[in-house]
């Protein structure tokens, strides 16, 4: 694979016909990052992203790229409207998998004498863990309500308020999500799970703003230094795993009939305007609204145990809710002429320029706040996104660090306790479900994230706002 470069940012392996490529693929990195991304598959699955049809653009290799299945996560690929496909694999098994950052009005100090308290109470609170069975109890009826109206109907009955849903991607909700096209199997899987946290790399973190590196803007967010805020990294738990299952199964089978052929089967698509195709969109819409309803209970239970621990002048306000495995219908300037493409970011984040009226009004000054979590022992990222990404990227960049370790391997050899407790020695309490919930997400699993952002502002598709470090961690 020759892979070219053309700036210290950007590379590219150009179209190639002998591999069915009906595109380039770009790759945004730095050298280093660039060397620990081909120790896996995942530039190979980019370059099977590009035999797609109807493909728009290159397909794209974010910093914190990895190998996934089908697509690599953080991979982002475009596809005309009328004449492209779908591909679950290009969403993911976590639709709407996504990050909420929450910010308070508590300090440092305040936070760190009651810690230990307070983990405690969040994690009575909100379960987490494989399974996990939430407080809220909902029949069939009113999960096929939250499947269509998502963050909506959580704060219709109570959850939340009209606030929460005004800075939330699409409001919470996105249109055209028809529960009928949800099996039965996913519904099963799904209703006792609103308001859980989930296993793998889910979180929920007590983080303090460490730096602030654009005072404006971050003054527009309502972050400062000193600050205690809380970022929630969950999705649409088993059931959009399951509307991926059964999407994944369907678009296999009719395939032939639509004429598709392609270099990997987990790639399985089918044009956006068939049957199939809007059968699945549906689904997978209903499952982002589902999970926008889970992240809003979360924070509907997270106010209670602040609260609970530092009375009611405790304040938690949403600044921003963003998902990062979504496929949408978005518009863009590409070549000259206005496309409608559907974007399928799977492991990538939405990142829309100063002036966008997608965003809340006051967001329009500054560009959408784009979250990207570390690891639970180094750093998270505020970016506000920027015109770069508007022009290159289809609004996207990346949604994390990025593994470099296979879950098997970063368990191989470690202890639990002493994991706990070089964490604690960073000044980071850790409260986990399982023992693999600490193990599998060691800080030495991912790239490094303060090294992925920079690839993303040098590249001018993002620029920091502020750095967040951890003090408190639950995992599932």
């Amino acid at each position: 694979m020759i892979i070219e470069t053309i700036d210290p940012v950007r590379h590219r392996i150009a179209r190639d016909a002998s591999r069915h490529m009906r595109a380039d693929v770009m790759v945004y990195a730095n050298e280093h990052i660039l060397n620990e991304i081909r120790k896996d598959l995942s530039l190979e699955q980019a370059v099977n992203v590009a035999s797609l049809p109807g493909i728009v653009g290159p397909s794209m290799a974010m910093p914190d790229i990895h190998q996934g299945y089908g697509f690599p996560i953080g991979g982002v690929a475009a596809m005309d409207w009328d004449e492209g496909v779908v591909s679950p694999g290009g969403v993911g098994f976590d639709v709407n998998c996504g990050v909420r950052l929450v910010r308070t009005n508590l300090g440092e100090a305040d936070v760190r004498a009651r810690i230990k308290e307070l983990i405690d109470q969040v994690f009575r609170d909100v379960p987490c863990g494989t399974g996990g069975t939430g407080q809220l109890k909902i029949g069939p009826k009113q999960l096929d309500e939250v499947l269509e109206k998502g963050a909506r109907w959580m704060v219709d009955n109570g959850f939340g308020d009209d606030r929460d849903l005004e800075y939330c991607e699409e409001r919470g909700s996105m249109t055209g999500a028809d529960a009928r096209h949800v099996s039965e199997r996913a519904k099963e899987r799904g209703r006792p799970q609103l308001g859980t946290l989930g296993s793998g790399n889910h979180f929920l973190e007590f983080q303090v703003v460490d730096k602030i590196l654009d005072q404006d803007t971050a003054s527009v967010f309502g972050i400062e230094a000193g600050q205690v805020a809380v970022l929630i990294h969950c999705g649409s738990r088993g059931l959009g795993h399951q509307v991926c299952t059964d999407s994944l199964a369907e678009a296999g089978a009719a395939m032939k009939r639509y004429n598709i052929s392609l270099p990997d089967r987990q790639l399985a698509c089918v044009p956006i305007q068939s049957p199939e195709g809007e059968a699945y969109l549906s689904a997978m819409r209903a499952s982002a609204n589902f999970a926008w309803a889970n992240r809003q209970a979360i924070l509907h239970y997270l106010r209670g145990s602040v609260r609970k621990v530092f009375g009611a002048s405790a304040r938690l306000e949403l600044v921003y809710d963003v998902c990062h495995n979504i496929a949408k219908r978005e518009k863009y300037i590409y070549e000259g002429r206005k496309r409608t493409v559907l974007v399928h970011r799977k492991g990538a984040t939405r990142a829309f320029a100063a002036g966008h009226r997608d965003l809340p009004a006051v967001y329009r000054l500054t560009g959408q706040p784009v979250l990207i979590p570390g690891s639970m022992g180094t750093a998270s990222w505020v970016l506000a996104g920027a015109q770069g990404a508007m022009d290159e990227t289809f609004g996207s960049v990346c949604h994390g660090a990025g593994r470099v370790m296979s879950r098997t391997a970063a368990r191989k050899g470690r202890d639990v306790a002493q994991v706990r407790k070089c964490l604690e020695e960073a000044g980071i309490l850790v409260r986990s479900e399982t023992r693999d919930g600490i193990l599998e997400e060691v800080p030495e699993a991912y790239k490094n994230v303060d090294e992925v952002i920079e690839v993303v502002a040098q590249a001018g598709l993002a620029t920091k706002v502020a750095r967040l470090r951890p003090i408190g961690v639950i995992k599932g």
